[in-house]
């Protein structure tokens, strides 16, 4: 038995297909960014992490040594506000909305009303009013 094809069926597969595109897309580009923050940590704190250990067992590192490699760990932490905006387009556009020195002309400025009640978990409710509150 042969089933007839309706027109639909093709154009259903072909969304699939671009839906699967656009999905494996944004799956391999969160993988690259999460492979290049897991190596930059891995570069900056695996020195730190195998010299702590050999001087716990052989006192042996120079004590300029290990305050460069602490240092260099701490440096991950200023890596990462460089790399997130790289990579993440969300990211970016949320620093761009909230820093002032990132915002586009024109854009109004976040209030902290509005920004309290976006980070609050609940939606504005029906009895609370600016008004009430003050």
């Amino acid at each position: 038995l042969q089933v007839p094809r309706t027109p639909s069926q093709p154009a259903a597969g072909s969304e699939s297909r671009r839906f699967a595109n656009k999905h494996s897309k944004k799956a391999l580009k969160a993988s690259l960014t999460l492979g290049i923050l897991l190596g930059m940590f891995f570069v900056a704190w695996l020195p730190f992490f195998v010299t702590n250990v050999t001087q716990a067992v052989c006192g042996c590192v120079p004590a300029g040594f290990f305050d460069v490699l602490t240092w260099l760990g701490y440096c991950n932490s200023t890596m990462n506000p460089i790399i997130y905006p790289l990579f993440m387009r969300d990211f970016k556009r949320a620093m761009g909305k909230y820093l002032p020195c990132c915002r586009r002309s024109g854009e109004p400025r976040p209030s902290a009303i509005s920004l309290s009640m976006r980070n609050s978990n609940s939606g504005p409710r029906a009895a609370t009013s600016l008004k009430n509150v003050l």
